[in-house]
């Protein structure tokens, strides 16, 4: 459905930029069909373009019967082209979870659980592992395919702060090697296995944080109750000294100062998923 909607705002495009309305518009459209896929960014640059062109052509054009009649067809043209760009928009699945501003922000892949935790997990995550893919990332933005342990892969720091050491931050929350294993000891779904290494994979990393989170006796803070108390700031405050990019740390990104909006924004995500 997706790539039919895309292909006939294509189709659309090409005919604002060739004036073909009629029976080539069809065609066209077939030819699309036929290709496949278009990568969508270059589609935005010819359908700006086109407008671009077709507009000053339309405001110069000498005779007035070409220019009543390319009116009316380019004002159809764009209408038709608007309404299936939204229609697009509004079906394709990977721009439910990303902001023109806020980037990415993926659902977790645990089930279940306290939506405001859910909520306050993907805000986390959001500063932290702002990717498509949150759950393979390394410290710089390299990523990793291996998850059935921690990558413990010491990469450099080249920021200012403690520039010349190096990070085994990774995953969705960014844990370094020594807390990933510390805190699996204590939440890990098969903690009671004995292993030395704790699977690392999407869930694993969702539900060590989640039961983190929720240890009420380890913060001396009862997040839940804090966040349906609209207290976003108290909560991100307490959580700063061990994800640093969530304000009052030494990390601040572009991200930070908007947190307590994305905070809001998903929990209104998580709400609706759990009614």
């Amino acid at each position: 459905m997706e790539t039919t909607l895309l292909l006939l705002c294509v189709t659309i495009g090409s005919a604002l930029k060739n004036r073909i309305f009629k029976r080539e518009l069809l065609s066209l459209l077939a030819v699309l069909t036929t290709v496949g896929e278009i990568f969508l960014p270059h589609f935005f640059w010819l359908i700006s373009m086109t407008i671009t062109q077709n507009t000053t052509r339309h405001y110069h054009h000498r005779r007035r019967s070409q220019q009543s009649s390319w009116s009316r067809h380019f004002f159809l043209a764009t209408l038709l082209f608007t309404l299936c760009l939204a229609a697009f928009i509004r079906k394709s699945p990977e721009t439910e979870n990303i902001n023109s501003f806020f980037g990415h922000l993926p659902s977790l892949a645990m089930e279940g659980g306290d939506p405001y935790i859910r909520a306050l997990m993907r805000t986390i995550s959001a500063s932290e592992s702002n990717a498509k893919n949150p759950y393979v990332l390394l410290y710089g933005g390299q990523h990793t395919h291996d998850l059935s342990r921690h990558p413990n892969a010491c990469i450099a720091i080249k920021t200012d702060v403690n520039q010349g050491h190096c990070s085994t931050a990774a995953g969705r929350y960014q844990f370094l090697t020594k807390t990933w294993q510390e805190k699996a000891a204590l939440y890990h779904p098969q903690r009671h296995l004995g292993k030395s290494h704790y699977n690392f994979e999407p869930e694993f990393q969702d539900l060590v944080t989640y039961r983190w989170l929720t240890d009420k006796h380890h913060w001396g803070m009862d997040f839940s109750t804090q966040l349906q108390q609209g207290n976003i700031e108290q909560v991100l405050k307490k959580l700063s000294g061990t994800w640093t990019s969530l304000g009052y740390g030494i990390e601040d990104n572009r991200m930070t100062a908007s947190l307590p909006k994305i905070y809001q924004k998903l929990l209104a995500e998580e709400l609706d998923q759990a009614n």
